[in-house]
């Protein structure tokens, strides 16, 4: 098992920053893939970013490219989510989730573990 705890967001002007942090606990070591999703009102959840922690590679959606950038720190067992940039349709719950496996990185289905979720909020 793998405890997710998302931190970090909160009501940010348009052009503004945010960093999202995510806090893995449990059997870390299972936790090969960490991603980031989110889901605006009215929209389905979306992916973002992930980034594969041992290698440090990253992958992220087209709509974020440019301004966000994740990262992480194993010794920390913490990814981030650092996010410029921002517009008001970056509104929405941002969810970190982890796998166990490579590849897919994008793929909702392929993620085992969720964690609750963390408010971002864009004002125009």
């Amino acid at each position: 098992q793998v405890q997710l705890v998302e931190s970090g967001g909160g009501l940010v002007q348009a052009g503004g920053s945010l960093r999202l942090s995510c806090a893995a606990s449990g059997r870390t070591s299972s936790a090969v893939v960490v991603g980031w999703f989110r889901r605006a009102p009215g929209k389905e959840r979306e992916f973002v970013a992930a980034i594969t922690r041992s290698s440090g590679s990253t992958y992220y959606a087209d709509s974020v490219k440019g301004r966000f950038t994740i990262s992480r720190d194993n010794a920390k067992n913490t990814v981030y989510l650092q996010m410029n940039s921002l517009k008001p349709e970056d509104t929405a719950v941002y969810y970190c989730a982890s796998k166990g496996t490579l590849g897919s990185s994008s793929y909702i289905g392929s993620y085992g573990y969720w964690g609750q979720g963390t408010q971002v909020t864009v004002s125009s």
